[in-house]
């Protein structure tokens, strides 16, 4: 009785440490709703979106356009705060 005791609270630590990379403004995984949302508003504007990230409290978007590479970085309201191109 023990032993499951001890991997039941073993599996529920382990599903609560990934909560914080979850969380937006953190790292990691962007929220579905905005990384859809800004997905879009960039393929009307000719991006090819390859991945999508947060770090240091800004969403990274690594897309193509034109056959050239590009990193935008937006805040948490989807403005577009910085672009570097990658030619």
């Amino acid at each position: 009785m023990k032993y499951l005791m001890l991997i039941a609270a073993s599996a529920t630590i382990a599903a609560a440490s990934t909560l914080p990379a979850l969380a937006e403004g953190g790292e990691g995984a962007v929220a579905p709703a905005k990384e859809q949302k800004l997905s879009a508003e960039l393929k009307n504007q000719g991006y090819d979106v390859r991945r999508m990230e947060m770090e240091d409290g800004y969403i990274e978007v690594y897309a193509m356009k034109d056959g050239k590479r590009a990193q935008l970085y937006f805040d948490s309201n989807l403005k577009q705060v910085k672009r570097s191109g990658d030619n």
